[in-house]
């Protein structure tokens, strides 16, 4: 790996502001997913070395949240700093262990970093009130604190973005925090390590631990007492489990789960711009989002014409190797990863669904699977119910507007939702008709740091980013003076 700065590429755990092994000195290799190269071996933490980084946690956050807000600005503003210096190397790293398109992946380091940059400045708007008092001798203030220490369990598919949205706010508020990475994409989180370390954030503040135990220490983040909140990204399976582990200490916890997107083209729809949304939602990350429109719906008046410009479209996206300039479309995160994209397109398949584009392995690389479009399908189909989480494009043809609110709220996911169409009338009530927490409307991109990111039902609940997001880090206190 060609990097800049060497030093980004770490092998040890990140705790109380050293470099360590875990105990049992145990490692567990870190693979490129499009050629299962080893990129680095990481130390693999077991559940005495989580409980020693908790430890360390608590520690930290009894001195960190005496530090006044614009303190803890500067700090954030300069690890900030050091993410936009080392975008290239970062984004480097990124790829190389998740797989995205290089240029994709800096892009992430872009915005992950706009999160650090918000909360700097949100760490001095944690305002509390003055209430009128209810009798002539009293006086009511409420104050915002921190929570305490915070654990966070971050994903692969945005090994960098999904940790600074949760250790930005967890920082500005006063909060100390453990991140457990996923074992896929360790790599990123460490570098992170890195550049907090030198942004001057104190020992035990900011902690990385990694390993390949991830029930075990998962376990011991969401039991121990120490541990006052849990932010959680990743499958709504994992959620329920983890909500389940945390009702024993009634931990604080913020949940942003599984997705079932629709898609939906109107009649009235530019198509152009549609089949441009489309494709940025749906094949951004090679489909491995969260927020990925997963069930495409389009009007009957369209269908052929928004169909046949998709198609045109898709087949010349360039697959490979994200390193590689102009590359679209990397790999999957792993040989399962492939076998459920091939279930669910086999599943369509076999119930009568037809493949108008791809449907299969690349024939360059195994790893790789095709962008691919199906039609005539049906409800009864696993593209309508599962979350596929790849580069596939399932598209059902409806007829009137009920219909299609109908079809898009018949999930029990609601993260994220997507729609075009220029009637101003049908825009307000399709909008708020969608039982979703996100809306993208003439837009197929909707993530931003200043706006509030989250579901409603089996989608989670909690908020990141914009002026919301840092409420999940505080409790509010009230003192009645007499």
């Amino acid at each position: 790996m060609i990097l800049k700065d060497t030093t980004l590429l770490q092998s040890q755990c990140y705790v109380n502001g050293s470099w360590v092994d875990g105990e049992e000195n145990k490692t567990f290799e870190v693979k490129n997913p499009f050629d299962q190269s080893v990129i680095q071996s990481v130390s693999d933490f077991n559940v005495n070395d989580t409980r020693k980084a908790i430890l360390a946690a608590e520690i930290a956050q009894k001195e960190w949240k005496k530090t006044t807000a614009g303190e803890r600005s500067i700090r954030l503003r300069k690890w900030f700093d050091l993410m936009i210096e080392n975008k290239e190397d970062l984004g480097k790293i990124l790829t190389l262990e998740q797989g995205k398109p290089l240029q994709e992946a800096i892009g992430e380091i872009v915005y992950g970093a706009s999160f650090v940059e918000w909360f700097a400045e949100e760490a001095k708007r944690t305002y509390g009130d003055v209430i009128p008092g209810h009798q002539a001798d009293k006086r009511i203030v409420t104050i915002k604190q921190p929570v305490g220490v915070v654990a966070a369990i971050t994903p692969w598919n945005f090994p960098n973005a999904m940790i600074t949205r949760k250790v930005a706010p967890a920082l500005a508020a006063g909060c100390s925090i453990i991140v457990k990475p996923a074992k896929y994409t360790p790599l990123s989180a460490l570098a992170l390590g890195v550049l907090a370390e030198r942004a001057g954030i104190p020992k035990g503040v900011f902690n990385v631990i990694t390993s390949s135990r991830t029930s075990e220490i998962g376990d011991e983040l969401t039991s121990n007492s120490i541990v006052r909140k849990l932010s959680f990204t990743g499958s709504t399976v994992v959620g329920k489990q983890l909500i389940k582990a945390c009702a024993d200490t009634v931990k604080k916890v913020s949940m942003e789960l599984g997705g079932n997107a629709p898609f939906i083209v109107f009649a009235d729809a530019d198509i152009d711009q549609a089949v441009e949304g489309a494709i940025a939602s749906k094949y951004r990350n090679a489909g491995q989002t969260c927020v990925c429109s997963n069930r495409f719906f389009v009007h009957q008046d369209v269908y052929q014409t928004f169909t046949s410009k998709l198609k045109k479209a898709v087949a010349n996206l360039k697959l490979g190797n994200g390193m590689e300039d102009g590359v679209q479309i990397g790999p999957l995160i792993d040989e399962s990863a492939v076998q459920f994209v091939e279930g669910v397109v086999d599943d369509a398949v076999k119930k009568g669904g037809e493949i108008d584009l791809g449907g299969k392995r690349s024939d360059e690389n195994n790893q790789i699977y095709l962008p691919t479009i199906l039609s005539n399908l049906t409800k009864e189909m696993d593209v309508y119910t599962e979350e596929i989480f790849g580069p596939v494009i399932p598209i059902f043809e409806f007829s009137t507007e009920e219909e299609v609110i109908d079809m898009a709220n018949d999930t029990p996911y609601g993260l994220a939702a997507y729609f075009y169409g220029k009637d101003y009338q049908l825009v307000w009530r399709v909008a708020e008709a969608l039982e979703y927490g996100m809306v993208g409307i003439n837009t197929g991109m909707i993530s931003t740091t200043v706006a509030p990111f989250g579901g409603i039902k089996e989608s989670g609940f909690g908020k990141e980013g914009s002026k919301y997001g840092i409420d999940e880090y505080l409790e509010m206190k009230y003192m009645c003076f007499g």
